[in-house]
């Protein structure tokens, strides 16, 4: 366990034999079902969630009971409620497993004790926070200017792990579209390649 976990901090930031071994003792393996719930909306998000083996989304439903997705999380990657995690308001999203998953959960105590006591923990949180704030922009930037068509294949290019785990209707609420129209869509593209 944990190797996953350590190979994505390792990409970003050098850790010592010591730092592995402090951070170990702060983390909280997790095994998960499909469709089980790791957030619910209007709880409080207590954990940041890396994902060690499977896929979890996160997403919030609107008033007519349609989902929208707003972020996915697979091997190597982080997902939290990071506004309900750092103020302790509710949570706006809910966050629930794709697949079977194995997670490492590291809780609001122990990311404040290991930002005070780890610098490469803090470098390697700065540096995932600035990466996922780019990312949050250029994806905003996709889904105001860019044609549906662009954006499907923008998704397919940037996440074909994801394109392949994932049902296609979440992929649409990813995208802010229906299920059909995304079905119009890929069916313009095939045809025209």
């Amino acid at each position: 366990m944990y190797e996953v976990f350590f190979e994505h901090i390792h990409k970003k930031v050098p850790l010592t034999e010591e730092d592995r071994a402090l951070i170990k003792t702060y983390l909280t393996p997790k095994k998960v079902r499909r469709k089980q719930y790791l957030l619910q909306e209007g709880d409080i998000c207590k954990h940041i969630i890396f994902v060690e083996k499977g896929v979890l989304r996160e997403y919030t439903v609107d008033e007519s009971g349609r989902e929208h997705i707003i972020q996915f999380a697979l091997e190597g990657w982080v997902i939290a409620d990071l506004y309900s995690f750092l103020t302790g308001e509710p949570a706006t999203y809910t966050i629930d497993a794709i697949e079977d998953a194995e997670l490492v959960l590291v809780s609001k105590s122990a990311h404040e004790e290991m930002l005070q006591k780890i610098r490469n923990y803090e470098t390697y949180i700065r540096l995932s926070i600035t990466s996922a704030y780019l990312a949050m922009q250029k994806r905003i930037t996709r889904s105001t200017v860019a044609s549906v068509e662009e954006r499907y294949e923008a998704f397919i290019s940037l996440y074909p792990q994801i394109a392949e785990r994932v049902p296609q209707h979440m992929i649409a609420s990813y995208l802010g579209l229906t299920p059909e129209t995304l079905s119009r869509v890929r069916k313009r593209l095939s045809r025209n390649k």
